[in-house]
């Protein structure tokens, strides 16, 4: 596995569409991380106007598994297939960047985007889909949804779907609950009922939210990652964008190939 340095740390940043200096990070998903603004959590708060739709045909919808749970962890073991999966919020810059860096490598992620980063990047929606990676709803706000009222819960995850439907024609091909690893049975019977079969989750989860280091996070990921993992990274994060081009080497090395969540299942 390559050393993560100054010079590949730079060089996978500048792969996007550039750094944007100062831009506001997104907030993690696990237990531990930090709570979101007030802007983002307030119900009150005004999301901005909505853009036209992108005028293509329609992204893929979301479809049944059979024989995986309601609750999908890591897909089938005896394949030499991984699925890295960012939650989609933050710079959007770092977003090119990890994009371009996976479409370089040769290979393809799955988003969970949120619904408010959608209202203000807009274009991101088509950008995922444009590269060949899974697009998915990952709740309106990033809030706790597993803690909400049923009627607060339904609308994070049904927002968050009419947004995707406006942007690509479909409600994406995966939900993911915000702020948890899985899904409540509320949350989950409700995502059923908003059109997702499967809730989708991880087994790998590379704590990139906690800012440890781009070499931290390669560790982390390559000492738990085998044949059918499912992984837990996120957009908005420079040390996840250092080390990406680090965890996709190894992984070829390994002859691990990263590949959609669909692909992974199908």
């Amino acid at each position: 596995m390559a050393r993560v340095t100054t010079t590949n740390r730079r060089d996978a940043l500048r792969a996007g569409a550039g750094l944007v200096a100062g831009g506001a990070l997104a907030a993690g998903c696990g237990t531990g991380s930090t709570a979101p603004t007030a802007a983002t959590a307030s119900p009150l708060a005004t999301p901005p106007a909505p853009s036209a739709p992108v005028k293509a045909s329609p992204a893929p919808a979301p479809r049944a598994y059979p024989g995986q749970p309601a609750q999908i962890t890591h897909g089938p073991r005896t394949r030499p297939r991984v699925a890295l999966t960012f939650h989609g919020q933050g710079d959007p810059d770092l977003a090119q960047a990890l994009l371009t860096t996976a479409e370089q490598h040769g290979a393809r992620l799955t988003v969970l985007a949120v619904g408010t980063w959608l209202d203000e990047h807009p274009a991101m929606a088509r950008r995922i889909l444009d590269g060949g990676h899974d697009l998915g709803n990952h709740t309106q706000r990033h809030i706790s949804v597993n803690d909400l009222a049923e009627a607060d819960a339904r609308k994070e995850i049904t927002d968050c779907a009419d947004r995707l439907s406006r942007l690509t024609g479909s409600i994406g091909t995966w939900f993911r609950p915000s702020r948890a690893p899985t899904a409540s049975a509320l949350v989950a019977r409700l995502a059923r009922g908003a059109g997702y079969p499967h809730v989708l989750s991880y087994d790998v989860d590379s704590l990139d939210y906690t800012r440890p280091g781009a070499a931290a996070v390669t560790r982390k990921v390559l000492s738990e990652v085998r044949g059918g993992s499912v992984v837990s990274l996120h957009f908005g994060y420079e040390d996840t964008v250092a080390a990406l081009p680090d965890v996709l080497e190894e992984l070829d090395r390994r002859e691990l190939r990263a590949v959609t969540t669909t692909e992974l299942l199908s």
